[in-house]
Parts: structure tokens; C-alpha cells; sequence
């Protein structure tokens, strides 16, 4: 059985080296890219990626088909460019692909994720098992602008060993993706005919810092997570505030 690894870039060029030296072993390695102005596709093709470069942007989902559209492993493995796999996950991903045929079409990975330099225990991100081996053919990624999911065709198995992301290095990435993703939220929001408010914009955000802080367990984070609450209860509250914006225009 053969293994392609896919990653979907732009401006990566100070996580991609560490997320493509962790796959180095696959058979395969796809990199679609958005237009980077850095280093990113040279360290791709340095490490021996296949880069194509896409002229548009249809959101996250949308552009991880394409990556894998682009794969020819009888196994996919779907990597962000700030992930990166422990080597006891290298091992259990190779023998789960050479081993014997099982009755699952995708496993779920356990991710440990940091936030501003500190790895996430509570607050809602761990245990974080997301959906990144399946077979070619077996499962697509939603064409959701954010957030997108994996579909899967057939039954679902787990691994066991960890994923490792590094979600946000800084406050300015924090608040760079709030914007972005908050932005892409609304105009999803409203394909869907759901509307915003000023109102539901405060209820919601309020919310989402309690469930963090509070009922997930965000305080156990210490001083992170309580800036990972806050940040959460931000990103919600722009995306209600944006939809009821965007709906009155």
C-alpha cells in the first residue's frame, strides 16, 4: 500500500519545513499553494513536495480537494502546514497502512495543540481527534469556506499516537485568524439563510466563554486559557456581528 501526504499552503515558510520532514518517508508528498510571496515553495520542492500552484482561493475545503484530486496513494494523509507528526505516529501510520486489510475506511488522530507556546490540556482542545488517514476514493472534504470536514464513505478506526499542531505562536496570529475566519463564518452564515445580530452576537460570544472558560475547563489552562477563552468568544461574536452586518447591506 502507498501513502500520499497532502498540505495546502500560503506563506508558510517557517512551519512547513518541520510539518514535510515529519512525512519525508511518505511515497508521495502534494502541496497545493495559494500565491505565496516567501520561502514556502522552494522549502516544498527542497524537500521533495509536489507543488501546484492555484491562481484562486475557494476556501479551505474546496482547495484540500484539490490537493487531493492531485494524490495517487492508495492512502491519504492530510496534514495543515502547522501540523506536524510525532514519531511514535510516523511508526503507527506506516504499520496501519502496510498492515492487514481492517474493516476501516479513515482514522481519527489525537492532536495536542499550543496556544501562544503552551500545549492545550483542557479548554475544549484535548483529547482533539480529527479526521487526516483514509483511504483514496473512501472519503471528501466539505466545500465549507471554513471549518471544512471530512466525509467519509465506510467506518472510522482511531490511532492512537499523538498529532502535534501548533495552532497560534502569537497574539498577532490570533487575531489575524479571528478576522479571517470570522469574516468567512459570516458569508457562510448567510449562504445559509441564518442572520446576526448585535444581540446574538453578545449572547453568543458570552456563551462560547463560558463553555470554554468554565464548563471545558479553560481555567486549568492558566493564563492561556484564558486568553484562548476570550479569543474563542471574540471569533463568535464577530461572526454574528459580521452576518447581521453584511445581511442589512
Amino acid at each position: 500500500m502507498t501513502l500520499s501526504a497532502i498540505v495546502i499552503t500560503k506563506n508558510e515558510e517557517i512551519a512547513i519545513r518541520r510539518c514535510l520532514e515529519s512525512v519525508a518517508w511518505a511515497d508521495e508528498i502534494v502541496v497545493v499553494d495559494s500565491g505565496s510571496t516567501d520561502r514556502t515553495v522552494g522549502i516544498c520542492e527542497e524537500l521533495g513536495a509536489k507543488v501546484h500552484s492555484a491562481a484562486d482561493w475557494p476556501g479551505f475545503g474546496a482547495q484540500k480537494n484539490r490537493a487531493l484530486d492531485l494524490a495517487h496513494g492508495d492512502w491519504v494523509l492530510s496534514l495543515d502546514a502547522d501540523e506536524w507528526l510525532s514519531p511514535g505516529l510516523q511508526s503507527e501510520i506506516r504499520a496501519t497502512v502496510n498492515g492487514p486489510t481492517e474493516d476501516y475506511e479513515a482514522y481519527r488522530i489525537p492532536r495536542l495543540s499550543s496556544f501562544c507556546g503552551k500545549f492545550m490540556r483542557h479548554s475544549g482542545w484535548w483529547p482533539d481527534r480529527v479526521l487526516r488517514l483514509f483511504r483514496r476514493g473512501r472519503a471528501r472534504f466539505s466545500d465549507d469556506l471554513v471549518h471544512e470536514r471530512l466525509i467519509v464513505q465506510g467506518s472510522v478506526g482511531a490511532l492512537s499516537q499523538l498529532m502535534l499542531h501548533e495552532s497560534f505562536a502569537s497574539l498577532e496570529e490570533v487575531l489575524d485568524k479571528i478576522n479571517r475566519y470570522s469574516s468567512a463564518g459570516a458569508q457562510m452564515m448567510l449562504a445559509e439563510g441564518r442572520a446576526g445580530s448585535l444581540t446574538s452576537a453578545v449572547a453568543h460570544g458570552a456563551w462560547t466563554f463560558i463553555r470554554t472558560y468554565f464548563l471545558k475547563a479553560g481555567f486549568m489552562d492558566g493564563r492561556e486559557g484564558f486568553m484562548l477563552s476570550v479569543s474563542n468568544a471574540e471569533g463568535v461574536y464577530y461572526r454574528y456581528l459580521k452576518a447581521g452586518l453584511l445581511g442589512k447591506r
